[in-house]
């Protein structure tokens, strides 16, 4: 189509899952239980540290930060794709697609950099126990944790700039659960070579950098854990990084399939697949992952509700 003739596109109509139309309202009833676990789960882990004095070390500084992050990055997708499913028209304008993809991404950049510095925080508690305690100062963490914040949410820029530019003439229909780089970019009425090797760039550096230094720091870690001569030291020190790689492999293992890769797309279903993921069951499970096999935090959730009242 000829520059001239292209009408731009308004707003794009989300398709999430149309295989399953019939059941629709169970969907809804799933995805919302599974929502409002989530927002309780990361916001008690969240208060829960902030509240109890004996949690405010290094780890759980990151861990609740962690759980505030994961309210925010649900926050960007969940309600829109709750709302979808009740509803018949489920549209999104144009820059309204453009804000969801900016926050989701953002958040999503800035949860690999906050868990590279919880990979660090373990690196140095472990490999260097003498000097962590003048290394990873309070005021280290909250630099770290703001540079984290800040790599994140300047992330994504660049890549929403270019998309902003592009035409797009129709077809409107986003074959994805929420609006995405990858799906969006497929109803561009131009090429977007451009787009995708920038978008793999980019991945590339803030996905497999960040992987790559977990993976670097947990090398070291299992190398000092092997060198403790007790059992027992070898548990308590393997238990303290337990949760947090669960949580690596979770994300990291379905973000990477994703996002790193030189095709706008791959099947529709896979990308659907991999989306329910990263988007929805890692924050819901990031609150049981670290409070199941966390016995400090069980005791801490204790502490609490004894306090208030809830437990004798």
């Amino acid at each position: 189509m000829k520059p001239e003739n292209w009408s731009q596109v308004t707003e794009f109509i989300i398709l999430g899952f149309p295989h399953l139309q019939g059941v629709q309202a169970f969907l809804f009833l799933l995805l919302f239980l599974i929502y409002l676990t989530t927002i309780l789960g990361n916001l008690l882990i969240f208060l829960v540290v902030f509240l109890d004095s004996r949690l405010h070390t290094p780890m759980y500084l990151f861990v609740s930060i962690l759980s505030l992050l994961e309210l925010g990055y649900t926050a960007a997708t969940i309600p829109k794709m709750l709302s979808n499913l009740l509803s018949e028209k489920k549209t999104i304008s144009f820059s309204g697609c453009l804000l969801q993809i900016y926050f989701f991404h953002s958040l999503g950049a800035t949860e690999c950099y906050l868990l590279t510095a919880m990979a660090y925080d373990r690196y140095l508690a472990i490999c260097q126990p003498l000097h962590y305690p003048t290394r990873m100062t309070p005021a280290l963490c909250v630099k770290i944790a703001v540079g984290c914040w800040l790599g994140g949410l300047a992330g994504p820029v660049a890549e929403i700039s270019l998309v902003s530019h592009l035409p797009f003439c129709g077809p409107n229909r986003i074959q994805h659960i929420f609006c995405d780089f990858p799906p969006v970019l497929s109803l561009a009425c131009t090429d977007t070579s451009i787009n995708v090797l920038v978008d793999f760039v980019i991945n590339s550096c803030k996905i497999l950098a960040t992987f790559l230094l977990i993976l670097s720091s947990y090398v070291q870690i299992i190398c000092t854990v092997l060198s403790i001569p007790s059992a027992a030291g070898k548990r308590k020190a393997f238990s303290t990084c337990a949760s947090h790689l669960t949580v690596v492999l979770i994300f990291y293992g379905s973000i990477l399939f994703m996002y790193v890769r030189l095709k706008k797309s791959y099947s529709l279903d896979y990308d659907r697949a991999l989306a329910v993921v990263y988007s929805v069951l890692t924050p819901f499970l990031n609150p049981f992952i670290y409070s199941l096999r966390n016995k400090e935090i069980k005791e801490a959730v204790s502490r609490q509700l004894k306090r208030m009242g809830i437990l004798k």
